[in-house]
């Protein structure tokens, strides 16, 4: 029996607005964040007892994202650490552009290949991905045939697609050049196994 995954990044954060590297840092949502959280909750609640479940990372703006959206639905949210964002490591706080004019050499060989030349000090993409994956397949059979709306992060969750899809993790940045604040991706799982139904469907 399959389980159907709803994943949606949180809504934009004061860094994402100038495209810097939130990672594990609390940083709190705008004026906007909070909106595509509105519309997240909206689009739930049309969903209504087709919803099964909601989880989130631990990450200060994946559970506030999830809020509307857990009111809609009259449900308690679930946390799962191993959801959180990855640790970027020096470059927490600053744009790709910003570590480039400092360290060209780096920013050349995370460009050429993100999983084998991460950031300085950042988190093995490979075991965020393991974890992830394991994060995702531990919330399916826990809903089996169910409907679970999962609310992540954009690196994570690309690494994570790449991992159930079978496509080689160097490749994230370029097969899923990103995922939408508070956009839907849908994902239906069976027996450690993925396909995916929708990429990136706004709530709006």
């Amino acid at each position: 029996m399959s389980t159907t995954l709803l994943l949606a990044r949180h809504g934009q954060t004061l860094w994402h607005a100038e495209n810097r590297y939130a990672g594990v840092s609390d940083v709190g949502l705008t004026d906007e964040g909070r909106a595509q959280a509105a519309r997240l909750g909206e689009w739930a609640g049309r969903q209504g007892s087709a919803i099964d479940a909601v989880w989130t990372s631990t990450v200060p703006r994946a559970i506030v994202t999830a809020e509307p959206a857990c009111r809609a639905l009259g449900l308690v949210p679930r946390r799962e650490h191993d959801l959180r964002e990855c640790d970027f490591g020096v470059v927490e706080g600053r744009t790709l552009a910003e570590f480039e004019s400092t360290d060209p050499t780096a920013a050349a060989a995370f460009r050429a290949d993100p999983v084998l030349n991460p950031f300085p000090s950042a988190e093995d993409p490979r075991a965020a991905a393991g974890r992830g994956t394991s994060a995702l397949c531990r919330i399916a059979s826990a809903h089996e045939g169910g409907r679970v709306l999962v609310v992540a992060h954009n690196t994570l969750l690309r690494l994570v697609l790449c991992d159930l899809l079978s496509i080689p993790l160097s490749d994230y940045r370029r097969v899923f050049p990103g995922l939408r604040n508070a956009a839907v991706t849908e994902l239906r799982m069976a027996g450690g196994q993925a396909a995916i139904l929708s990429l990136n469907v706004p709530c709006s």
